[in-house]
């Protein structure tokens, strides 16, 4: 760049705090763009700049590109970074930074088209002979061929799976298990993927089931060369919402992850795909099949980073600003196992019905071989208008046995009160057989902890955690290690 970068910030959160750190790190200028509800957020101060973009409503702030540009170009900035969610796989917006002649740190508006498109994103995949699930893509909602579809969807058989052409997170995907409900099925695809994305396309696919959900870290320097980082586990899911991640993949057989490496590889080569990059697959036994390829960085991209030593936002800006890639990044060799939970404000044990309120206490535990990416604090208000992702806790071990342990003895020592959070229940997840190595698959959690009810503690254990957390308020740190000593102590120590 020929003058100094400022980069804009177009998320909020967590995703946020993160880009902004590595951001810090690097010596460059960063600009906030914030909705009027997160005018106080823990993001908005720690950025150089600041820009309101408008209601607390995502359709009216972080979904809306005119407002998103125009403060962008009001702060000065020259590159933007779109994170994760939101707008960070929209190629308008791809070509609306680009069309200011500022730096978009992600791939070019062309490759988030043709990938954000899962029909399309398919048929390249299956141009480079990477597996793909058995498909039969549907026509459009007014056309009069609807009749030969679903007789060619019968012919598939059930179980199957409808998915929305574009989006993702679990929006527009239902699950057919009887042929008789596949027209219903279908509307109520529809209907969601139109509200969710603006498009009721969809397609079917032939369900795998069981299956693991396998995922393999791209970079790509947009001229041909990429690499190929590592692989993820992120099998816990409930209705295809992640609840913990790890790098490595455990229970691969060394052919196998080499096979789903260079899959992904060749995919991400075929576009000379430009940042970084997701492909994800469905794994059957030792058969693997295409799921889609996301064009951001992922939430769960901490785990890589930690087994690999490197910062994956810094090395999207290397790339978007012309450098190329570390000659020995392609096929490095992960150094242990890092496992992430996500830190949800919502109450497992009511169907995960999302919890809202004010933050009243949050501690965070200080300990060996744990990083916390959090977009909270203590004071922070939780409301309904945006996804409930709160933190990330990240374990990091020699082994899975050492990144397991970690990450529940972090758990234990972890304070949150005013909402409740999916901590609890992830924990138990951590100790139960469902994640053994290779024993989980992407509905364990569904058919296996519905029913599942935060332990209970009793009134002598509450009143000695509201003591311990009033005496936390304004302590220095010998307090705050004597309090946790206590806190691991407890039976039942999860904040319920």
């Amino acid at each position: 760049m020929t003058t100094l970068p400022r980069v804009a910030v177009a998320n909020r959160g967590e995703a946020a705090m993160r880009i902004l750190r590595t951001f810090a790190s690097l010596g460059i200028e960063t600009v906030a763009l914030h909705s009027e509800a997160d005018r106080a957020a823990m993001f908005v101060e720690s950025a150089d700049h600041r820009r309101e973009i408008g209601p607390a409503a995502a359709s009216d702030s972080y979904l809306d590109l005119d407002r998103i540009i125009d403060a962008a170009r009001d702060a000065g900035a020259n590159a933007l970074h779109p994170g994760w969610g939101f707008l960070s796989e929209s190629p308008e917006l791809a070509s609306r930074v680009e069309a200011e002649g500022w730096t978009y740190i992600g791939p070019t508006a062309d490759q988030a088209t043709q990938l954000g498109d899962k029909t399309r994103a398919r048929a390249l995949a299956q141009a480079v002979a990477v597996p793909c699930a058995p498909c039969i893509v549907g026509p459009d909602p007014a056309d009069s061929q609807q009749s030969d579809w679903l007789d060619a969807a019968r012919q598939l058989g059930a179980p199957l799976l409808i998915k929305a052409t574009h989006g993702g997170g679990g929006k527009g995907m239902r699950i057919v298990r009887q042929l008789d409900q596949l027209e219903e099925a279908i509307a109520a695809a529809r209907r969601e993927s139109m509200a969710a994305f603006g498009d009721d396309s969809v397609f079917i696919e032939k369900l795998i089931e069981p299956a693991r959900h396998i995922e393999v870290q791209v970079v790509g320097d947009g001229r041909g060369e990429v690499a190929v980082i590592g692989d993820r586990e992120c099998t816990l899911q409930r209705r295809h919402q992640k609840l913990i991640e790890e790098s490595p993949a455990p229970s691969l057989s060394k052919s196998l992850r080499s096979e789903i490496h260079d899959a992904a590889g060749r995919l991400a080569r075929q576009l000379s795909y430009r940042g970084a990059g997701t492909v994800e697959f469905l794994l059957d036994g030792e058969d693997f099949y295409f799921l889609e390829m996301n064009t951001r960085l992922q939430v769960e991209h901490p785990v890589t980073e930690q087994v690999h030593g490197i910062d994956l936002v810094e090395l999207q800006w290397r790339v978007a600003i012309g450098e190329g890639l570390p000659t020995d990044l392609d096929g490095a060799i992960p150094d242990g196992h890092a496992i992430e939970v996500r830190v949800n404000a919502e109450d497992p044990g009511a169907g995960f019905l999302p919890s809202v309120g004010v933050i009243r206490h949050c501690l965070w535990p200080q300990m060996q071989g744990i990083r916390i990416d959090s977009g909270v604090r203590q004071g922070d208000r939780v409301t309904h208008h945006y996804d409930p992702m709160l933190a990330k806790i990240i374990a990091h071990g020699s082994d899975r046995q050492q990144a397991t342990r970690r990450l529940v003895e972090a758990i234990d020592a972890t304070l949150i009160s005013g909402v409740r959070t999916s901590l609890p229940l992830c924990r138990e997840l951590l100790l139960s057989d469902e994640f053994e190595p290779g024993v989980a698959h992407t509905t364990s959690v569904e058919q296996n902890w519905s029913q599942w009810q935060a332990p209970q503690l009793g009134e002598d254990w509450l009143q000695v955690l509201r003591i311990a957390a009033r005496q936390l308020l304004g302590r220095g740190q010998q307090e705050h290690d004597s309090v946790v000593g206590c806190w691991q102590r407890l039976p039942g120590r999860v904040w319920p």
